[in-house]
């Protein structure tokens, strides 16, 4: 019973949603359809209000029944009578007879519809998504200042065309029984919902304006007729004699056009469609803004056009996606496309069966509605940009949007809302650091450890190899900004790193100017060394392509590209000690335990005791020495071969590389002092001998060669707290970046 008594509330939401919306629609589709026709001939008039009751029909059914945004309103618009009476005048003006006139535009109209279907099977409506936020909110409010404008003079009871500044500083225009009538329904549409919770605010306010009117029309009894009665609709004229028969005649004819003259009708259908995708698109982008919804525009974009087509083709007027309908219809209580459906349905039985009813709603009614609902789109958040300087150019973009809408079109606004965000974007982009961090090797290590004498070397020569790491965006913007940041270590540099890791994208020229570095660094040989060259970026461009194709080729001594910053660290180490591990690590023998780094110094024959309890043992290349969790608190020495250590950075991340240790270094020093699990996992690069000593066999010998054992734990201690410091003071300069 519950989920019936929901249901019955929801879709009694959209009954009430359609029904208001379609006392807005209907009058509107109506006298467009008359201003398009009359262009024709005015004999047509009568014709153009039909094509305005079938266009509202065929757009408020079709479309909501195909397209996915509820809650939107179709209809036929402003842009689509403004494209088409031009369309007319100009056949007018070449003579054309009005016949074919009218059947021409009804070809305009089919192709529209399906040059929409098309872009919106193309996903070029995805482009939509991309409009910033100062430019809906200034598009918004632009539209609700229009409403309100466009209502002024309707709401003062003045002519019709009287402009609403005009009317504003003419009292002597205003009939107060217009202000009455409009007034009152403003005040129950704005109170009223205090009270009264089951009824829209819209319906209750067209209601206690139609009552208004009555109370008036009691002492006045002209206003008790529709003839001359400019304060009602009047009669929406949705009749005409032959109708049926021109529609038959029409089709007949369309089988005669020529390609030709359906050719030329593609430059006007091109402009129809992109004015009424746009003008649906930035009503859903709106009401998005007003539901915390999201549109499908595709989708949306293909249900207009194929609405369009049927509208067209039963000679009703093309529309689109309807602000203030939509509007009407959300504030009443919409909550599905089902509303849609039936602000179309009941166009039909409104004009068919409801004329004479609604023709009596006073004019001034429906301007309060709209000139309310105009208020409540306007938006006032983004004053809170004017609170800092930081801000103060969003909120120009937004007052430009407003400012362009209400002086020129809502079009041209959107147009030059998004120029100017673009900009604003720009501004941002340029005005950022693209150096992330600068650092030399002398502070950096790769995940190579190295003896102790090694150690020294690069702390001497490291400052030779300077390290840039970049991040964000690399283009015509930041390329000077990029220059100037690599061109000062290009004059004494020995080695140079180039890091991508965080580069978002590249352009042409900020490649440009990494050639020129390196050209800049090759006349000195010195090489240029680009890590984490990846092949995807966010973008969806391969980077090394790219730079390959921009001139940044692999060449051996000029420059190089490797997978990481650790890999272009360590190859950099490899030059400045002199040596290549990988040929110490394949070629040379093993190491006796006085040449292990740990026990360097020592007499061969103190440590006699020492290597009896040491075990010898060997791993071939790609097994796992131990594996994070193993209870083994061995020591192991590294006699020959190469280890890489793997580590788990974060709760549930996988494992990284974060160590590679060589001959004559140790492995499993932290367990076999805390007798902890192991930490991390071990694999044998290449092919590995190793002296292993168990914690029991050192307690053994402890007992007996104390002096072993303190020499042992010693040296032990000793080469933990150098690489201890070493990682010190790397995550120090890590954090002072």
């Amino acid at each position: 019973m519950r989920q019936l008594s929901g249901t019955w509330m929801r879709h009694s939401g959209d009954f009430w949603g359609g029904l208001a919306a379609m006392l807005v629609a209907l009058p509107a589709s109506v006298a467009l359809g008359v201003t398009v026709y009359s262009a024709v001939s005015p004999l047509y008039a009568s014709f153009g209000a039909l094509a305005g009751v079938l266009g509202a029909m065929a757009l408020g059914m079709i479309a909501p029944a195909f397209g996915g945004t509820d809650r939107l309103i179709s209809a036929p618009c402003a842009p689509a009578a403004a494209v088409l009476s031009a369309f007319a005048i100009e056949m007018v003006r070449q003579g054309v007879a009005p016949a074919s006139i009218v059947l021409l535009m009804t070809v305009l109209g089919i192709l529209t519809g399906g040059l929409q279907v098309l872009i919106g099977f193309l996903g070029i409506g995805r482009l939509i998504k991309y409009i910033p936020y100062p430019v809906v909110s200034g598009y918004l409010s632009g539209v609700g200042l229009i409403i309100i404008g466009s209502q002024i003079p309707k709401f003062a009871g003045a002519p019709a065309d009287s402009g609403w500044f005009e009317v504003l500083i003419t009292p002597m225009q205003w009939d107060w029984r217009g202000l009455v009538i409009g007034g009152v329904t403003v005040v129950v549409m704005l109170f009223a919902g205090r009270y009264i919770k089951r009824v829209p605010a819209t319906v209750l306010g067209i209601a206690a304006g139609c009552l208004a009117y009555a109370g008036i029309a009691v002492g006045d009894p002209a206003l008790l007729t529709l003839k001359d009665n400019d304060l009602v609709i009047g009669p929406l004229g949705a009749t005409g004699k032959g109708y049926v028969a021109l529609i038959t005649d029409r089709w007949d004819q369309i089988g005669e056009l020529k390609l030709s003259q359906v050719g030329a009708l593609v430059g006007s259908a091109l402009t129809l469609a992109a004015l009424l995708s746009i003008d649906t698109l930035k009503t859903c982008v709106v009401l998005d803004q007003q539901t915390r919804t999201r549109h499908d525009s595709d989708r949306e974009l293909s249900a207009q056009g194929l609405a369009n087509v049927v509208a067209s083709s039963i000679g009703g007027m093309p529309g689109s996606g309807m602000m203030g309908p939509t509007m009407v219809n959300l504030s009443s209580g919409a909550q599905t496309r089902i509303s849609g459906v039936i602000e179309g349905a009941l166009t039909v039985v409104a004009a068919l069966l409801l004329g004479s009813y609604i023709a009596w709603v006073p004019v001034a009614t429906l301007s309060g509605v709209l000139i309310v609902i105009g208020i409540r789109m306007i938006d006032t958040d983004p004053l809170r940009f004017l609170e800092s300087t930081s801000t103060a150019l969003d909120f120009s973009v937004v007052l430009a949007v407003v400012a362009v809408a209400l002086s020129v079109g809502l079009i041209w606004a959107s147009g030059v809302g998004v120029v100017l965000a673009i900009l604003l974007f720009l501004r941002e982009q340029v005005g950022g650091n693209v150096l992330r961090r600068k650092s030399f090797v002398s502070e950096r290590s790769s995940t190579w450890y190295r003896p102790e004498n090694e150690m020294r070397i690069l702390e001497a020569k490291g400052h030779s190899a300077v390290i840039f790491e970049l991040q964000g965006s690399l283009f015509f913007g930041t390329a000077q900004q990029l220059y100037r940041t690599l061109e000062e270590e290009t004059r004494t540099a020995e080695f140079v790193i180039i890091d991508l890791q965080r580069v978002q994208s590249v352009d042409v020229t900020a490649a440009h100017i990494v050639c020129l570095l390196r050209d800049a660094l090759a006349e000195r040989h010195v090489p240029l060394l680009i890590s984490s060259v990846r092949e995807l970026l966010p973008n969806g461009r391969n980077l090394r392509e790219f730079l390959e194709l921009a001139g940044l080729e692999p060449a051996e001594g000029v420059v190089i590209f490797l997978p990481t910053l650790q890999a272009a660290i360590e190859w950099v180490e490899d030059r400045l000690v002199g040596g290549v591990v990988e040929a110490e690590a394949t070629d040379l023998p093993p190491l006796e335990l006085h040449e292990i780094e740990l026990f360097k110094g020592s007499k061969p024959d103190t440590l006699v005791d020492l290597e009896a309890c040491l075990e010898k043992r060997s791993w071939k290349a790609g097994e796992t020495i131990f594996s994070v969790g193993d209870p083994s608190d061995d020591l192991i020495l590294i006699r020959k071969g190469e280890v890489k250590v793997m580590g788990r950075v974060g709760r549930g991340a996988g494992l990284k590389h974060i160590a590679t240790y060589g001959r004559g270094d140790f492995l499993g020093g932290l367990s076999f002092l805390d007798h902890s699990r192991r930490s991390n996992d071990a694999i044998a690069i290449t092919d590995c001998d190793m002296y292993v000593l168990s914690l029991e066999k050192f307690n053994f010998l402890a007992e007996e060669h104390k002096r072993i054992a303190f020499l042992l734990m010693s040296k032990l201690a000793r080469m933990l707290a150098i690489r201890l410091r070493h990682t010190i003071e790397e995550l120090t300069i890590l954090q002072d970046n």
